[in-house]
């Protein structure tokens, strides 16, 4: 039975992985720092190992990976939030960016033959010049969240380069679905806000466009990643967007949730922040060409799937 070992296993895509991967009889063992354990995260009905650790801690990286025999890394944790990075960039970059130095430094030293999947972002790549981001498309962000992401990616490139070790990096865009517990997002903001009645406040003008991918679509991607990286014995680096066709904007998100949940409620529009990038567009014909990928969930169904979990587990959040 093969032995991965993900961090970040708590957040949306974690949880959402972890289910494939059991499914598909792969033992898993979860970093996390000994946070509570969530009532929610179905997995843990599982036989699944939680190890508490931190990966900002190399030495204890080591001694795991050296103990358990892992065979591949799948590199979830990271600082997403916008407005965290901007008032605390400190935390941002040592999350991100030394995190990321600690998993591939622990397998350089440790075992160059396990296989790295990178959690990166669309973020990375910056402001949208062309029509989209392709995969040839430079980094070169400018805020703390997306330069954080744009030096973890880069490095991650340069230990291929370097060191000879074996990583494949997802840039995605933004990935919605249940079990999302951070509730400064749009789509898990939106959603319970509205369950308690009260509107959402877009802290921008609710016309910044980004592209939307179900969280399940998205974790059958690093699971195909995956076995294609197993397959390609010679080649080392996989770079691939994920993305989707659902380019829509803030507001279009609310209404149609709102909409969806029958309730009577407009958006507050705080339009205080000119922080973010108007426009994101992901070309992601490369996964679908060489991985055989495509995202099968449509928006609304996607929605209706969150809004129908959530309604489940709203105690959790009261």
């Amino acid at each position: 039975m093969k032995k991965i070992l993900i961090t970040g296993g708590f957040g949306i895509l974690g949880t959402s992985l972890t289910n494939i991967l059991y499914k598909k009889n792969y033992q898993i063992f979860l970093l996390d720092r000994g946070k509570k354990k969530r009532k929610v995260f179905s997995t843990l009905k599982l036989k699944i190992k939680i190890i508490k650790g931190d990966f900002k801690n190399l030495n204890q990286l080591k001694r795991i990976i050296k103990k358990i025999r892992i065979d591949t890394i799948i590199h979830l944790g990271a600082s997403t939030q916008v407005m965290d990075s901007y008032k605390i960039p400190y935390d941002t970059f040592q999350t991100n960016i030394m995190g990321t130095i600690n998993i591939l430094e622990a397998v350089r030293n440790v075992n160059k033959n396990i296989n790295i999947i990178f959690s990166s972002t669309v973020k990375a790549y910056g402001k949208m010049i062309n029509k989209s981001y392709k995969e040839t498309t430079p980094l070169r962000g400018d805020l703390p969240d997306e330069v954080s992401k744009s030096a973890a990616d880069l490095i991650a490139q340069s230990y291929v380069k370097t060191y000879d070790l074996k990583i494949g990096i997802f840039r995605s865009c933004n990935i919605y679905g249940p079990a999302d517990f951070n509730m400064d997002r749009l789509i898990p903001g939106t959603i319970l806000n509205a369950l308690r009645g009260v509107s959402i406040k877009l802290r921008t003008s609710g016309k910044l466009k980004r592209d939307f991918i179900y969280v399940d679509d998205a974790s059958y991607a690093y699971f195909k990643l995956m076995l294609f990286m197993k397959k390609n014995k010679k080649r080392k680096l996989f770079i691939y967007n994920l993305g989707s066709k659902f380019n829509l904007n803030s507001l279009e998100v609310v209404n149609l949730i709102y909409k969806i949940m029958k309730i009577k409620l407009k958006p507050v529009i705080l339009n205080n922040s000119a922080i973010e990038i108007v426009a994101q567009k992901i070309d992601f014909s490369k996964a679908k060409k060489e991985l055989k990928w495509r995202p099968n969930t449509s928006f609304k169904d996607g929605i209706l799937k969150t809004i129908k979990w959530y309604k489940e587990y709203y105690q959790e959040y009261i």
